[in-house]
This record gives C-alpha cells, sequence and structure tokens, in this order.
C-alpha cells in the first residue's frame, strides 16, 4: 500500500505546486489519476517512486509484511517494492531486448537461475515473446512500451504505478494491456495516471481528477467527463 499525506511540492521560478495531496492506494484496487497536460501527475507518480523529492507531508509504503517506510526519507525502498512505467519509455536503445530485461532482474537481486523464468514470464504477460532477439531501437512505439511494462513486473513488485500506459498501443494491445492491468490489481496496488477518461471509466475502481494544485475524488454517481470539464475550465 501507498499512502500520500498532506503532499506538497513546487518549484522555484514557476507558479506550479501541488498542495495537500492525500491518497491512498491499496491492494486489489486499480486508483485512476485524471488531469490535463502539465497538472502534476508525473509529479506526484515520480515523488512516489522515489524520484523527486516533496516539499513537506509524506508519502508511506507499507510493504506485504507491515514495515512502513517513509519514501522521502528512503527513497531506495520505493525501488525495492513498486514498479514504474513511464509515458515515455527510457530504454537503452543499444540492448536487446532479452539483455535489458535480464539487466533489470539483475538489479533488483534476482537470483541468476530464475532470471530466465521471470523474462518468460512478464515477456508472456506483455506479448513480446518475439521480442527477445531484437534491439530496442528497431522497436515500434508500443513495442518499447510493452518492453517497459515487462521491466517493471520483471522483479513481481507489489505496486505498480503506471504513467500513460496504454500510449501507442493498437487497439488490440490496448485491450490485451487492460485485462493484464486488472489482473495484476488482484494482488497489487494500482495507480493509473493517464487523461483518457474512456480507460479511467474501464480500469478504475476509484478516480481522482488533478486540477489547480489539488486532486479531487471523482462522484461516482456523475457524469466523469462533465466533472473533468469543470475543473478544468475552473484551473484556466
Amino acid at each position: 500500500m501507498i499512502e500520500l499525506k498532506d503532499f506538497c511540492k513546487s518549484y522555484k521560478n514557476t507558479d506550479f505546486s501541488l498542495k495537500d495531496i492525500n491518497l491512498k492506494i491499496e491492494k486489489g484496487r486499480i486508483i485512476g489519476l485524471l488531469g490535463a497536460n502539465g497538472s502534476g501527475k508525473t509529479t506526484i507518480l515520480k515523488a512516489i517512486c522515489g524520484f523527486h523529492h516533496i516539499d513537506s507531508g509524506k508519502i508511506l509504503l507499507t510493504t506485504q509484511n507491515g514495515t512502513v517506510f517513509d519514501i522521502n526519507q528512503s527513497p531506495e525502498n520505493s525501488m525495492k517494492f513498486t514498479g514504474y512505467v513511464p509515458e515515455i519509455p527510457l530504454l537503452p536503445k543499444e540492448m536487446y531486448v532479452h539483455e535489458f530485461l535480464e539487466y533489470a532482474a539483475k538489479m533488483h537481486g534476482i537470483q541468476t537461475t530464475e532470471i530466465p523464468a521471470r523474462i518468460q514470464q512478464a515477456a508472456k504477460d506483455c506479448s513480446i515473446e518475439k521480442l527477445l532477439s531484437k534491439k530496442i531501437k528497431t522497436l515500434s512505439k508500443g513495442q518499447q512500451q510493452r518492453v517497459s511494462f515487462a521491466q517493471a513486473l520483471i522483479y513481481n513488485p507489489e505496486n505498480l504505478i503506471l504513467d500513460e500506459p496504454i500510449s501507442g498501443l493498437d487497439p488490440a494491445q490496448i485491450t490485451q494491456m487492460r485485462n493484464l492491468i486488472k489482473k495484476l490489481s488482484k494482488t497489487k496496488a494500482v495507480l493509473l495516471s493517464t487523461h483518457i477518461l474512456h480507460e479511467i471509466s474501464e480500469l478504475c475502481d476509484e478516480v481522482y481528477i488533478l486540477s489547480k494544485g489539488k486532486l479531487t475524488k471523482a462522484d461516482e454517481s456523475g457524469n466523469l467527463e462533465a466533472q473533468f470539464i469543470k475543473l478544468s475550465e475552473e484551473a484556466e
């Protein structure tokens, strides 16, 4: 489980700020984070993953055995227990896919004897079996996105942080990825950030709208699109 308590973040010489963000991502649920470009979605995701230092508040990660970590104080623990899929895949272009996944497994302490099976399982889950022998630079955007997803699964993390996970995928791949995310959410805590209303509606158990630096829980009984448009207009 991951919990944000009174999370605040701003950047010098800009008007951007996130104020008193409170959010809980629990095992067995998919939480959707909806917002316009530049609203701060990726800032929140990267802070959870330990890439950004927050100004105030806390990001608490509770492992399945009950251990609690403050990510702002020990960001390395987020990397141990959280899989991150960025919107733009950050992949070494000259490596072969199987080499990259092997490297990712080793970086997360997977025993050498287990690595081949982990690679095959992640490749199967993300439908990249036929890509394992290809260089990353030869892959399409959608294929690279699936490789990025596979590296986040290779060490079976307790939490998944997904930033626009279906970006660049074709309709068949979108359906497949949607089904995979639903399957993974049964045993993991999942936070999904997107600006695509349809995907939020299809996948998420709860939806939060980020606008003007504040987080608002969407009214499940209301029209999500109307709520999003209203908050976006108020932020202008």
